[in-house]
């Protein structure tokens, strides 16, 4: 049996869950259902753009079927909606409630506080990951539908990484909330993470010696193997899974030790 505070705030979070998993299930439906018209312009859209900016936005080509799931999903709009998705849910695990006040009636629960974290992260991220699987089985089933070559192996890791990247931010963002108890905090710190691990991936092939910033940044592990064209890379998801669990242990320890504003 499900613990009754896994089952608590999965009920009180069902509007945003349903919500968020709504919207990025429509993103992702229209852009891969948009392919077949796509690709008779993909060559004049692909030669249009600068080297330079194709390589910014991680795309190797607009041409084909990889190319194209890695330009709309995979690159930058699909992945920054699901970590902005991973930061709202996983905000309201500890940091809204004791902003709002209602922690002394959460901590009524006869758990300790580890237990408390614990169960509260536990019902975030099991949402997150349900949330992170939508564009995994939309276009598990969309891509064959529309002419898309691509192994469903390859679909399969790249959506696992996507799920340990999104991890990744849940994480910090369960950090934050637990050191300070407030949103804004969790809101800034691991928004501007986000973006600047974003940028140092992006610009890191642009700038002469700046190859080394890619190794900074979680994008890099989840995107820069090309795993839509070359599948697994267990190391580098490893290394994705190590620092969500890093995080996440550090929130728990965190907030188990610090005082609560109730």
């Amino acid at each position: 049996m499900l613990p009754a505070l896994v089952v608590k705030t999965w009920r009180d979070d069902r509007r945003a869950i349903i919500g968020w998993s709504a919207g990025i299930a429509a993103f992702t439906t229209l852009y891969t259902a948009f392919y077949p018209q796509f690709q008779g312009a993909a060559e004049l859209k692909n030669d249009a753009l600068p080297p330079d900016m194709l390589e910014f936005l991680g795309i190797q080509d607009m041409t084909s079927a990889v190319g194209y799931l890695q330009a709309t999903i995979y690159s930058l709009i699909g992945p920054l909606l699901v970590i902005m998705a991973a930061i709202t849910l996983t905000m309201r695990t500890i940091a809204r409630p004791e902003e709002d006040g209602g922690m002394e009636l959460l901590l009524a629960n006869p758990l300790t506080r580890k237990a408390f974290a614990a169960q509260r992260l536990a019902a975030a991220a099991t949402a997150v990951t349900a949330i992170t699987a939508v564009p995994w089985l939309l276009v598990a089933v969309l891509a064959p539908a529309t002419g898309m070559n691509v192994p469903q192996s390859n679909i399969a890791a790249t959506n696992a990484g996507l799920i340990l990247l999104v991890w990744c931010y849940a994480g910090v963002a369960f950090l934050v909330g637990a050191w300070t108890g407030r949103r804004a905090p969790v809101l800034v710190v691991t928004g501007t993470l986000a973006v600047a691990t974003y940028l140092a991936n992006a610009v890191s092939g642009l700038l002469d010696g700046g190859d080394w910033l890619k190794w900074l940044s979680p994008f890099h592990y989840f995107i820069g193997t090309d795993p839509l064209r070359t599948g697994w890379h267990p190391a580098h998801l490893t290394l994705l899974a190590a620092v969500a669990v890093a995080t996440a242990t550090a929130g728990i320890r965190v907030f188990d030790r610090r005082d609560i504003a109730v």
